[in-house]
């Protein structure tokens, strides 16, 4: 459900399985949780710069409060996107292969904007700066086997970054951080937050 390939193949059964993920998405039961929230509050405090990277397609992010500083670098599920006329636009209905793009009116050509499996992520260029000129890299709750994101702990490193890991357990890249603290995120971050800011 997750490639170009799959949607080539059999677009009713990918728009069908993301029209399901989008209703979940919009349970009114889905609700941001404190590490969400926590971010939100760094992001309106912090005085530096500050970029919030997520792998995540949701938009819990955004409803706990983030805003210019979060990046959704594997797409948004309440997007979509045309593959007519490059258009983009929100989207909290179900998408039908039939649907027309509101933009160019092309039908067949609209498309979760989600990257999918063998697709470039997005804002590459952006992260790739900021790993650069970041003095403090955390990853949160990941596996560490993903790439390109399992390799910017990496990249931080190199550049001089101070890394930390906030995880569950240790990821598969947990030997390349120099700090590293275990536990729900839900109380991992919201301690790391205050500590960094001072409250």
């Amino acid at each position: 459900m997750a490639t170009p390939e799959a949607f080539a193949a059999s677009p009713e059964r990918v728009q069908d399985f993301y029209n399901w993920r989008r209703r979940q998405l919009l349970d009114a039961a889905i609700a941001p949780n404190p590490a969400h929230l926590a971010l939100a509050r760094l992001e309106q405090h912090w005085q530096g710069s500050f970029l919030l990277v997520t792998q995540n397609i949701d938009n819990l992010h955004e409803r706990a409060g983030s805003g210019a500083g979060l990046r959704h670098m594997h797409g948004e599920l309440l997007k979509v996107r045309c593959l007519a006329c490059a258009g983009g636009r929100e989207w909290h209905g179900d998408l039908m292969v039939e649907t027309a793009c509101p933009a160019c009116g092309a039908t067949g050509s609209l498309r979760p904007d989600i990257v999918w499996f063998g697709e470039m992520p997005l804002f590459m260029d952006e992260i790739m700066a900021a790993i650069a000129d970041a003095d403090l890299f955390v990853s949160i709750g990941t596996s560490g086997t993903v790439y390109p994101a399992a390799g910017f702990v990496a990249e931080a490193a190199l550049h001089g970054a101070h890394t930390l890991e906030l995880n569950l357990e240790p990821s598969a890249g947990r030997s390349a951080f120099a700090e590293a603290r275990f536990g729900p995120a839900s109380q991992l971050v919201p301690a790391f937050v205050s500590g960094l800011l001072g409250l």
